[in-house]
């Protein structure tokens, strides 16, 4: 539990980074922010630590002062919410379920939403019975919508060039770690079927 938080804290910390400096929100959160910012009359960007560095440095003041408060709050339920894991399956996994179907409709107070949901856990399911991994398609729904969004950003900052992706050191290794992350164990599971084809 406390891997997946942490992970969770840095991204929506790491969101701010494009917000206060290019003025460019990194998330769905920080662009609310940017139109509360703007009402208010404060224009985030190079110059906001110039112009208004009470608001610049007052978000981020927020950031540690709120991370403290977690770490007072959280350490004394870690017992607390460790026992939740001891309570039977059948009740855990129902409790889960009613949680998510109260989340999804309380969102858009859709049933056709509630309805998607039931029917990807049954997607889900049939996966489960016939040996297919479910990983691949949650991380697919999670992080398909943050890449088109990152992609279409990065596209707009470099005014449309796509060699953007390539022309700096850090993207073009990510890109060839993916792609080797892809490629490589196709080539060994040829490779594999070949060598046994040929005992």
């Amino acid at each position: 539990m406390a891997a997946p938080e942490a992970a969770n804290n840095a991204a929506c910390t790491g969101s701010f980074v494009p917000l206060l400096t290019l003025g460019v929100p990194g998330s769905g959160t920080t662009a609310v922010l940017l139109g509360a910012l703007l009402v208010m009359g404060v224009t985030p960007g190079p110059m906001m630590l110039e112009q208004r560095p009470d608001v610049f440095w007052g978000v981020i003041a927020s950031m540690y002062i709120g991370n403290i408060f977690l770490l007072v709050l959280n350490l004394p339920l870690i017992p607390l919410i460790a026992k939740i894991l001891d309570l039977p399956r059948p009740l855990l996994l129902s409790m889960i379920l009613i949680f998510c179907m109260i989340g999804v409709y309380g969102m858009s107070f859709s049933v056709f939403d509630l309805l998607l949901l039931l029917g990807f856990g049954l997607l889900g399911l049939g996966m489960r019975l016939f040996g297919f991994p479910t990983a691949p398609l949650i991380l697919a729904l999670i992080l398909g919508n943050i890449m088109e969004e990152s992609m279409r950003r990065a596209l707009q900052i470099s005014g449309g060039d796509w060699t953007t992706f390539i022309d700096k050191p850090i993207s073009l290794a990510l890109l060839v770690i993916a792609v080797l992350s892809l490629g490589l164990p196709l080539l060994k599971k040829r490779r594999s079927k070949a060598a046994a084809a040929a005992n």
